[in-house]
């Protein structure tokens, strides 16, 4: 996109609709786009009715496919997938939707997994520190503490 250039609305709504179609978008993101196409606020609004009207633009959809996603391929935990669809403000509502997406069972087990992944990785001897070094990388990845204590607390002796 030339920074230059100046859009109609119909031209806008074109290659936003390509731009929603092409990977599901949040609200905060499609905004964004327009304002850097340096479009009217009467125009963003317009634009963004007409993409959630015909299903282009989605927020619940949105939330429930990020959640899956970051948790399947990058093994988020769900503070951590809180935390990135509130900086793109999503709903609660739409938040507490997309979390039921991810199976208990499936979550139990990639925290054991990664677990057992990281405390292979780790070369300490000391066990206390050995279990912060664990601890804090699946903290960062936003498991929730108590999940993460009670697994490391079974792992290591």
């Amino acid at each position: 996109m030339n920074p230059q250039k100046t859009y109609s609305v119909d031209e806008a709504q074109k290659l936003l609709e390509n731009y929603c179609a092409y990977q599901e978008r949040c609200h905060k993101e499609v905004k964004d786009k327009l304002l850097k196409m340096r479009m009217i606020p009467e125009a963003i609004d317009q634009i963004m009715v007409h993409l959630i009207a015909n299903n282009y633009l989605n927020e619940e959809r949105f939330a429930k496919a990020f959640a899956r996603g970051k948790f399947r391929i990058k093994k988020w935990g769900k503070n951590r997938i809180i935390r990135e669809l509130k900086f793109r403000e999503i709903s609660n509502y739409s938040i507490d939707s997309a979390l039921k997406e991810i199976d208990l069972d499936d979550y139990y087990q990639t925290l054991h997994e990664l677990t057992e992944k990281r405390i292979a990785q780790v070369k300490e001897t000391n066990i206390y520190k050995k279990k912060k070094k664990v601890a804090d990388y699946l903290l960062y990845r936003g498991w929730e503490s108590n999940l993460v204590y009670e697994k490391l607390n079974e792992l290591i002796k």
